[in-house]
């Protein structure tokens, strides 16, 4: 009976119950958004401070730079695998589904101009000028890259110093920890307001209009979801992906709901640590860095969409665009922001690179909120893979500060 109305189960429930409310009731689930936003803004409020203590908690349990090093080069070559074999998957199914190119369409919405991206920007965009301003403002690369200082920076303390931040930093954890598992408790109504928000505003006419596309997607979603990355996790992490993702679901549950895997993240370390299986350390590092570099999902959607816009467009591209698209959407999905719509942003570089308008992404903005649902999914599910992977590779003599 306890199992029966876990907070798993009854999210599961609200994602059923909310797409019929959306269906049938509309007019009384658009008015039910701010219990949707009252339980994103919970989760966006314990992002900064949460992600602020867990990586430093997490480097300084690592005892050594040379050990934050190993981690971390781990965790780009592998984030830069999955990524790319998720481009991969997009590509290889939207050149057998070909949606689009059965009709012409013509976008219609206008888009701004994208800035020009440069690798010195790119760099440059990653250190805060000010900490504080950065802090208050939830940019959380630059607090990342600014906390992995400070830890490393606290590694060098003589034992007393360095003792005294670690108790307050794992103390300051263990607390967001707490008021993390109070939110995770309105997570049902959270999602049934969300779920039935959407699904009243954007209704399933749009996707009928666009099935094609909608279909090349999600198939290519579930396929790097449940076979490239979970042969991948067994392959290295030698564990049964499967029944981890039976522990870990819920994250999956409230990325699906929010869109945005930045606020799922006091969720992801919470089921992660308490029911994956995962070390602190692991969760503490990996998944606020996963956060926010490792976006397969949105990777493999930028793929697939732009090849559909050309093909509406009755633009041919052949292998070497394809090879641009490729290259171009597994580097810009590591600059993606982890909100709502975040995909959209980043594509216009892709747009650009092969030389398709802007105003194309007017075609598929109808059904991105929907898609951005499943794909923000993917996101969190990769994460949660990652980290339970490179678990493997933290040292059993570790210090634990709990």
């Amino acid at each position: 009976m306890k199992r029966l109305f876990s907070t798993e189960t009854l999210t599961l429930l609200a994602i059923v119950l909310g797409i019929a409310a959306g269906v049938w009731m509309p007019e009384a689930m658009l008015s039910f958004k701010w219990m949707g936003d009252l339980f994103l803004m919970l989760l966006k409020m314990l992002i900064v401070p949460l992600v602020f203590a867990s990586v430093f908690v997490a480097i300084v349990s690592l005892g050594s730079g040379e050990a934050l090093k190993n981690l971390g080069l781990k965790a780009f070559g592998y984030y830069f695998m999955t990524t790319a074999l998720a481009v991969t998957a997009g590509l290889v199914v939207v050149n057998i589904v070909e949606p689009g190119s059965a009709h012409q369409l013509a976008g219609t919405a206008p888009v701004s101009p994208p800035k020009e991206h440069t690798l010195s920007a790119l760099l440059l965009s990653f250190v805060p000028s000010n900490v504080f301003a950065s802090l208050s403002e939830g940019k959380i690369v630059q607090v990342l890259v600014f906390v992995i200082f400070f830890a490393v920076a606290a590694l060098h303390l003589e034992s007393g110093k360095r003792d005294t931040l670690s108790g307050f930093f794992d103390a300051l954890n263990d607390a967001m920890g707490k008021i993390a598992g109070w939110v995770i408790t309105l997570t049902p109504l959270g999602v049934f307001s969300l779920i039935g928000y959407v699904i009243a505003k954007e209704g399933f006419g749009t996707l009928w209009q666009l099935k094609d596309y909608v279909f090349a997607v999600l198939a290519a979603l579930l396929l790097h979801a449940l076979v490239i990355l979970p042969l991948v996790a067994w392959a290295i992490g030698r564990f049964n992906p499967f029944a981890y993702f039976l522990k870990v679901r819920e994250a999956v549950l409230v990325a699906f709901s929010t869109a945005s895997s930045s606020a799922t993240l006091p969720v992801s370390i919470e089921v992660s640590e308490t029911k994956g299986g995962v070390k602190k350390e692991s969760a503490g590092f990996i998944l606020p860095l996963g956060a926010t570099v490792n976006m397969d999902g949105t990777a493999l959607y930028e793929a697939i969409a732009v090849m559909f816009i050309a093909n509406s467009y009755g633009v041919e591209l052949g292998f070497t665009e394809q090879i641009i698209i490729f290259t171009t959407a597994t580097f810009a999905s590591i600059g993606a922001a982890g909100i709502p719509g975040a995909g959209l942003v980043m594509m216009t570089m892709i747009l650009t690179a092969v030389g398709l308008p802007l105003e194309a992404i007017g075609l598929i903005a109808a059904v991105d909120r929907i898609l951005d649902m499943f794909r923000t999914s993917i996101n969190v599910w990769g994460d949660l893979l990652a980290t339970k992977v490179l678990n493997r590779f933290i040292p059993p003599a570790t210090r634990d500060l709990r």
